[in-house]
């Protein structure tokens, strides 16, 4: 295959003559191998639509006068954003440098790339240059959070409908087990008849909420600071360019991005990463809460609750035969709590950035990028996995609701208080139902009975 060789101010270097990307992303290879895991794939797609906005203004601005050339750039950039050049960003996700390495990566892989179009040799620069063509007009410091920003827009959309599936899903249930009379607890004790379908109907408006927030998120990211270059001032960088290159991103991938008003602000500081982390991290609470829920519904099935049934996916223990366990809800927990953690790591780097730039971008958009990952991932396997699949036991509910001292709170306001309170007693003292003693000392017939504790009475709001 052969070599060929680069130079930079620091020396030269021998590369694979085949490979896209050069002598910068060789020295980082070297140097960063501590997450040991490329950076975010929608990162990269990202990076592609930025650089084709400012090749696409610098072509327009009469920067690139030669048509060959600025077809083979955008075409390059254009691919990247498609994700066909992911495979030669290879720099580690942890990175010194705020992202700098992460940035000539990509400039020098669509710098080959444009070459491999134009039919000339890898390397040369001199026709197709990674820093005063791909980077022209930009810093690591404009492009980079703006990459972030809009990798974050792209994958939180994905995220939105997948919670809106999720919701969609348990309202589903919702309907299903409409008419399934159960225990309410509170505290883990017996408090008040409510129905199967209540409980999931109060799931669904949870991830309404998550579903609306996050798609509020798009509002907290699209201000950028492409064009700021360096510390926001602009320096090295036309007016025009400065005032136009976001607007043709904006068009190029159908967002809301604008121009930020004071672009050294938004150079500066990161904690619109730290509000949008805290959504996700709001999402993955709710994920928790409910996963657990689950898991202690259906717990037994014999020896628990037992009022709904998981999907049976695969063997649960080595050593105790026909065991099932609740994995989906335990693999959507861990993620959960990743994401926490993660989130934990965001607003450290976020609050750790110093005077005109934050150095810790990596480690933002590698925990943000992975959470927004992980939560989709999760609720997607949630609702396939475990959701669509719940079945109900109507009869162990309606077992424990007439085995329960909770059903005499149903039969306040046909009995009152202190009738009701009597009844307790003499259940708890002769070890009777309260049903039988209702029935046998003729407060109330059965069907009076049935009737207050039917689904329609539990439902009501009120009396």
């Amino acid at each position: 295959m052969g070599t060929r060789t680069e130079t930079d101010f620091l020396g030269s270097k021998q590369l694979p003559a085949d490979v896209l990307y050069g002598i910068h992303t060789t020295r980082a290879l070297e140097n960063f191998q501590v997450a040991q895991r490329p950076v975010h794939p929608e990162l990269i797609k990202a990076y592609g639509w930025v650089k084709l906005a400012c090749a696409q203004i610098n072509r327009q601005l009469g920067y690139f006068p030669e048509e060959k050339k600025a077809d083979a750039i955008e075409r390059a950039c254009l691919e990247m954003a498609h994700g066909q050049l992911s495979s030669s960003v290879l720099v580690d996700a942890l990175q010194g440098g705020a992202g700098t390495s992460t940035n000539m990566n990509v400039n020098e892989v669509i710098a080959n790339r444009a070459l491999q179009i134009l039919a000339l040799p890898l390397g040369n620069y001199q026709t197709v240059s990674p820093l005063n063509d791909i980077n022209l007009h930009q810093s690591t410091n404009d492009t980079y959070p703006t990459a972030l920003k809009l990798a974050a827009i792209f994958s939180l959309r994905q995220l939105e409908q997948t919670l809106v599936k999720l919701q969609e899903a348990f309202q589903l249930k919702e309907k299903e087990f409409g008419d399934v009379v159960k225990i309410g607890r509170t505290q883990l004790q017996d408090a008040i008849l409510t129905t199967l379908g209540r409980e999931m109907a109060a799931y669904a408006e949870a991830f309404n909420r998550d579903r609306w927030r996050i798609y509020k998120c798009e509002e907290r990211l699209r201000v950028v600071n492409l064009g700021g270059t360096a510390i926001g001032s602009g320096l090295g960088a036309p007016r025009q360019f400065i005032f136009q290159v976001t607007d043709r991103l904006r068009e190029l991938t159908n967002t809301s991005l604008s121009r930020a008003e004071n672009l050294m602000e938004n150079t500066q500081n990161s904690d619109v990463f730290v509000e949008v982390s805290g959504i996700l991290k709001a999402c993955a609470t709710n994920l928790i809460k409910t996963a657990n829920d689950l898991r202690l519904l259906s717990s037994g099935p014999d020896a628990g609750f037992g009022e709904i049934n998981l999907p049976p996916l695969q063997a649960g223990s080595s050593i105790m035969p026909g065991k099932i366990n609740p994995v989906i809800p335990e693999t959507v927990i861990q993620a959960a709590m990743q994401i926490i953690g993660n989130d934990q790591v965001i607003t450290q780097a976020a609050a750790a950035g110093t005077l005109e730039l934050n150095q810790y971008l990596p480690a933002i958009a590698h925990n943000l990028l992975e959470n927004i990952h992980l939560l989709e991932r999760a609720a997607a396997s949630l609702n396939h996995k475990c959701v669509a699949g719940i079945t109900a036991n109507p009869e162990k509910c309606r077992e424990q609701v007439l085995n329960s001292t909770a059903i005499i709170t149903a039969l306040i306001p046909a009995l009152g208080y202190e009738q009701c309170s009597k009844v307790i007693q003499q259940a708890k003292t002769t070890n009777t139902s309260i049903q039988d003693i209702i029935v046998n000392e003729n407060y109330l017939t059965l069907q009076e009975f049935e009737a207050l504790i039917s689904p329609e009475a539990v439902n009501k709001l009120g009396f």
